[in-house]
């Protein structure tokens, strides 16, 4: 029939404990030190008596969906064949409510395994619109997530990604581009403008995620939704003049403001 034995009888092996106990602390340097890339990375766990290769640092960060998030040839490397958007946020203010969201996606880690973190923010209030906790990194949980926000709060003027792979695929494009919305992609030099997205992870990690250990998925993904409720309706930001992301979002809408 052409097909390998090999792909009919091979069972993945799960991810070590080494490389679980590793995985977390890149996902913790990352955080701290998002400019790092593997080699960066591979010296400074070795001055902590870590050693491992680059090789192998790449490879983790590669099933983590970490990237460096500085201008360098190779990040965030989207599928071959996937159509890649412009970058349509330099020199726009983003003043309103619904005006630009963002998407990205996060690496979580549990006792024994991991999960990721997708969310859909509204930039302007920070409001996380929608998010979705799964277990693999694909385009249809990024289209089911914008789905989700769209169903929820109506169509934004322009939707924000990176190029990784799950928002450059035509199954997540054509649903954001079907709504008359503009997609805009993080392209080299435009690295900051991610930055915002990435304090709401250091957020969701060092308040809750780095304080339990989840034992299963599910528990995981109840416990991240009780986290994101509170950070939407009664964490206030200095950013936001100490609104909540709720009160920011709700204040600047523009039909509310005609309203008043």
């Amino acid at each position: 029939m052409g097909i390998s034995r090999g792909s009919v009888y091979y069972l993945p092996r799960p991810v070590s404990a080494a490389d679980l106990a590793l995985m977390r602390r890149i996902d913790e340097l990352h955080l701290e030190h998002p400019f790092m890339g593997a080699r960066m990375l591979r010296n400074q766990l070795q001055r902590e008596e870590i050693h491992v290769g680059r090789r192998h640092i790449s490879t983790l960060m590669q099933r983590m969906g970490v990237t460096a998030l500085a201008p360098q040839p190779g990040t965030s490397k989207r599928a071959p064949g996937h159509k890649i958007f412009p970058y349509l946020l330099r020199k726009v203010a983003v003043t309103k409510s619904n005006q630009v969201w963002a998407l990205d996606t996060t690496y979580i880690p549990m006792a024994r395994g991991f999960v990721y973190l997708t969310a859909v923010v509204d930039v302007a209030s920070r409001r996380v619109l929608a998010h979705r906790v799964t277990i693999t990194l694909e385009a249809i949980h990024a289209k089911e997530v914008i789905e989700q926000a769209l169903a929820k709060y109506g169509t934004p003027e322009i939707v924000n990604t990176d190029q990784g792979s799950q928002f450059t695929a035509e199954e997540f494009t054509s649903v954001v581009l079907g709504t008359g919305a503009k997609l805009s992609m993080d392209g080299r030099g435009a690295w900051p403008d991610n930055v915002f997205v990435e304090r709401l992870w250091r957020s969701v990690k060092y308040e809750r995620v780095y304080l339990k250990a989840y034992d299963c998925v599910s528990a995981a993904r109840a416990d991240i939704t009780d986290y994101l409720a509170w950070y939407n309706g009664q964490r206030a930001h200095s950013s936001l003049e100490r609104l909540t992301p709720d009160e920011a979002y709700f204040a600047g809408l523009p039909a509310l403001k005609l309203a008043a």
